[in-house]
């Protein structure tokens, strides 16, 4: 019996997991080394684009250390067109709360915390499209970020 119910429970979440990202288009992280951003180190994603007809949001995610020394990151964000034309621009992302509670998800040291970057975004053309993120702190060498991850979603 037991196994039965293990077996149904393991089933649902399976379902529930799979119908929540089929709006998915694209996600993936990046690591950061050593948790130490260097201020000239960009980070480079490359996204394969086929679909020009619908729209999409874009979002940033960050893993930080619960030993980050700040309650945001800036981040500079450029896309890059396959044609070569880019789009420029800065972004806050909020890592905790005024309280200093961390606004992430996570057990232990880590949290993860997403945030829209852009929203209905549509891509004029088919094609690789790059998206290069780097630290907009003001610090040379950033502590307590462990990963940056871009998610691309459709919108319904």
């Amino acid at each position: 019996m037991k196994k039965i119910f293990q077996l149904t429970m393991f089933a649902v979440i399976l379902v529930l997991t799979v119908s929540c990202q089929k709006n998915l288009v694209f996600e993936q992280y990046k690591p950061i080394e050593n948790k130490s951003w260097y201020k000239d180190s960009v980070l480079v994603f490359t996204v394969p684009v086929s679909d020009t007809t619908d729209n999409h949001n874009l979002f940033i995610n960050v893993r930080n250390d619960i030993n980050y020394s700040y309650s945001n990151l800036w981040l500079f964000v450029t896309i890059e067109q396959p044609d070569g034309k880019t789009l420029e621009d800065k972004f806050e992302i909020a890592l905790a709360d005024p309280s200093g509670n961390w606004l992430g998800k996570g057990i232990g040291g880590l949290k993860t915390r997403e945030a829209i970057f852009r929203r209905n975004v549509f891509f004029p053309m088919s094609g690789e499209y790059k998206i290069r993120v780097q630290q907009g702190m003001r610090e040379e060498n950033l502590k307590g970020i462990s990963d940056i991850g871009i998610r691309i979603d459709k919108v319904e």
